[in-house]
Formats: C-alpha cells, sequence, structure tokens
C-alpha cells in the first residue's frame, strides 16, 4: 500500500470550536512522536503550533475561510496573510461552495486566481477543500478542471462539517480527473486504518484527521497480525 510511511501521510488534526490550548499542546506532541506530515489547528494556534514544532519536520497547516467557504475572497486573502504571518506552511483553504453549488464557475475560477499569487509569493502549500460529499459528479469534474489548472497543490475531500465526509468515490473521482501533480487529501470521518488505506489506495496522498495515533497504532497491530 505504502509509497512512504503511513505516519507520512496524515494530517493529525483538531478543529474543533471549543479547542483548548492543552489540545494544542498534545496533538503538536503527538505529531513529533509519530512523525506525522503535519498538525492542522484553527488560524488563531497557528503561531503556537508553530513553537511546538519548531524543532522538527512538522508542518504547521490552517483552515481559511472555515467550515463553510462563503466569505468573501478578500477576507481569506486576508486571513491566508495572517497564518503565514504567524508560520502556517500549508493553507486548506474552502472553497465557495454555495458559489459551486449555482454553478457560479466565474467566482470560483476568480476566487482561485487571486489567492494563488499571494501563498505562491511565500512558497507555501495550498489545499482546497470542495465538500465533496454534498456534490454531484459533474461538480466535482469541473472543479478538478478549475483547481487543476490553477495549479493548486492539493485537493480535499471536506471539512468534516457537511453531512458527508470523504469516500473512497470521491478520492478516486479526483484521481481520474485531476493532473497528476495535484495531489489528494482525503478528510472527514476517517477514524480507522481500515478506512484510511483504503483512502491512499484510491489516490490520496494526505488524510486529515484526529484519529492519527489510533491509525499508525491500528496498522501496527494489523501488521503484527499478518506476521502469525
Amino acid at each position: 500500500m505504502e509509497k512512504m510511511s503511513l505516519n507520512q501521510y496524515i494530517d493529525h488534526t483538531i478543529l474543533k470550536p471549543t479547542c483548548l490550548v492543552s489540545d494544542i499542546h498534545k496533538v503538536c506532541e503527538e505529531a513529533k512522536l509519530y512523525a506525522f506530515a503535519a498538525v492542522c489547528v484553527p488560524p488563531n494556534f497557528v503561531k503556537l503550533a508553530k513553537a511546538l514544532t519548531a524543532e522538527s519536520d512538522v508542518k504547521v497547516a490552517t483552515v481559511i475561510g472555515f467550515p463553510f467557504g462563503y466569505s468573501a475572497t478578500e477576507a481569506k486573502i486576508a486571513e491566508i496573510i495572517l497564518a503565514m504571518v504567524d508560520g502556517a506552511d500549508e493553507l486548506d483553504v474552502v472553497a465557495n461552495i454555495s458559489a459551486i453549488k449555482n454553478g457560479d464557475w466565474m467566482a470560483i475560477a476568480d476566487e482561485i486566481n487571486h489567492i494563488m499569487p499571494v501563498i505562491r509569493s511565500k512558497g507555501k502549500t495550498i489545499k482546497i477543500i470542495i465538500e465533496s460529499g454534498v456534490l454531484t459528479d459533474d461538480e466535482i469534474i469541473k472543479c478538478c478542471d478549475i483547481y487543476g489548472i490553477a495549479g493548486i497543490d492539493y485537493l480535499k475531500t471536506s471539512t468534516g462539517y457537511a453531512e458527508k465526509g470523504a469516500s473512497v468515490e470521491a478520492v478516486k473521482l479526483f484521481r481520474k480527473y485531476l493532473p497528476e501533480n495535484v495531489q489528494i487529501k482525503a478528510s472527514g470521518g476517517i477514524r480507522d486504518y481500515a478506512t484510511t488505506k483504503l483512502m491512499i489506495e484510491a489516490g490520496a496522498t494526505r488524510i486529515g484527521c484526529s484519529a492519527g495515533v489510533a491509525i499508525v497504532t491500528g496498522a501496527q497491530v494489523e501488521q503484527t497480525k499478518s506476521n502469525y
């Protein structure tokens, strides 16, 4: 299954509105212990997470326009700039889901065309969240086209706040219609090793979840079983 070690797929995530400082310390310590790819934290905790992961290879990601994506492009750009000033390495930007559902593709293209230069000017990573669980296949395919042309780094399935999160079917659809250089982040409802394995096999190269520790330890259990 693994092109790289499983831990390097994980964006160890905490985005609940009741997030405490102690929660940030916990996820950062776990991310360092298990050498996860990144921690994904609310924007107001980026500076703290950056300090806590400073002596490691763990990246700091945060969310922009979260969780519904319908804030103005100017507001998203302001959030992006502030997050980068605080030390964010990766920006998970929620697309304007309402614009997608209304077929306003000009607005979607305009938004990403304004956001990309800001993030690229600082050499940061951009992930676009499109909430695939509430989109039709045709809407997903159109998003793959627009964001593929824009040259984003990752297309991400979900915020975790919609009625449906990541699915293997959505990841496969992403992979079919995205350019090869655009990677996929599966996120939303991924809580165990078995589901993670399916997502990776479908084409995901990042897994956004709060269950990173359970996933890697579950993989270790499965490996132990396979040795008998």
